[in-house]
């Protein structure tokens, strides 16, 4: 498990962190999202010890994380913008992580070499963008971690690329029962790989729950009035729009819940309809407020 408790952290006067607590069940693929200058990258150069706590605690699997070699050992991770020294090959960087992952795998390494299909005595600085996502991902997989933290993972691969390295992953954590905290904006994707979901903003952790839940939490309804009457004012909505002369709702409550209390004003349709990942994120993070704005010029 993966535990963040009451963390702060400043930086000359600012509050990157103001007490955000977090919890990764273990073997499970935790999605953290927020908006931009969220803290979404500070909590995670906090889990790979590169920050450490003004106050509160960084834990994973039961052990401080700050100066913990033992277990960073245990512990991959893919940065949004991934270091690699300026002359080495992929081979090069291969020793160097094997130097430092006692569980590194060559057998792996050799089995993803031809799953990524890149040479492995080219220099990494002159490979493009996404081919050089692929390096990162051929040699964190071959470390064989016990935990895998990623941010913005998947940002340069191509559709195809995507979907091979999150079969990958997928396949650790159901044969390895590798724990996984994935930061991404693209929340579609996190959508079909996540289990459990953090929403972050202004440095605190608003909301986590399993995906599931959060989408039993909150739904879209749409509904056709008699009459034309408009929405009635008592209804718990957190956002309205129409197109003729469907209302669409967006609710805090289950689809059941949301239909009998729409019930009551003998509308000629009803339908909820699933939200996505994105719409809850928008919504939880303050409604129509937080929603795209129309501006006029």
């Amino acid at each position: 498990m993966i535990e963040v408790k009451n963390v702060v952290k400043r930086f000359d006067g600012f509050t990157a962190l103001d007490g955000a607590s977090l919890s990764v069940p273990t073997g499970s693929v935790y999605g953290l999202v927020g908006p931009n200058g969220a803290g979404k990258s500070t909590i995670i150069r906090h889990l790979t010890g590169i920050y450490r706590q003004d106050e509160g605690s960084v834990a994973i699997g039961g052990e401080d994380v700050w100066e913990n070699a033992g277990l960073k050992a245990r512990v991959a991770a893919i940065p949004d913008d991934w270091y690699y020294f300026l002359q080495s090959t992929v081979r090069d960087m291969m020793r160097f992580y094997k130097g430092f992952y006692p569980r590194f795998s060559m057998e792996r390494y050799e089995k993803l070499k031809e799953v990524f299909s890149i040479d492995e005595k080219r220099v990494i600085r002159r490979l493009s963008k996404g081919m050089q996502k692929q390096v990162a991902f051929w040699l964190a997989l071959s470390c064989m971690p016990d935990y895998l933290i990623l941010d913005e993972p998947v940002d340069g691969l191509d559709p195809v690329m995507r979907r091979q390295v999150w079969s990958l992953v997928m396949g650790d954590v159901a044969e390895r029962g590798t724990t996984v905290l994935v930061s991404s904006h693209n929340l579609r994707e996190l959508e079909d790989v996540c289990d459990h979901v953090g929403i972050m903003d202004r440095g605190k952790v608003l909301l986590e729950r399993s995906l599931a839940q959060l989408q039993d939490n909150m739904v879209k309804m749409q509904v056709v009035f008699r009459d034309g009457q408009e929405v009635p004012a008592d209804l718990p909505v957190l956002h309205v729009s129409r197109v003729g002369r469907i209302h669409t709702l967006i609710m805090r409550m289950n689809a059941q819940e949301a239909a009998a209390r729409l019930a009551v004003y003998d509308p000629m349709l009803v339908d909820a309809v699933p939200l996505t990942l994105e719409e809850i994120f928008i919504y939880e993070l303050g409604g129509a407020d937080y929603a795209v704005k129309d501006i006029v010029l």
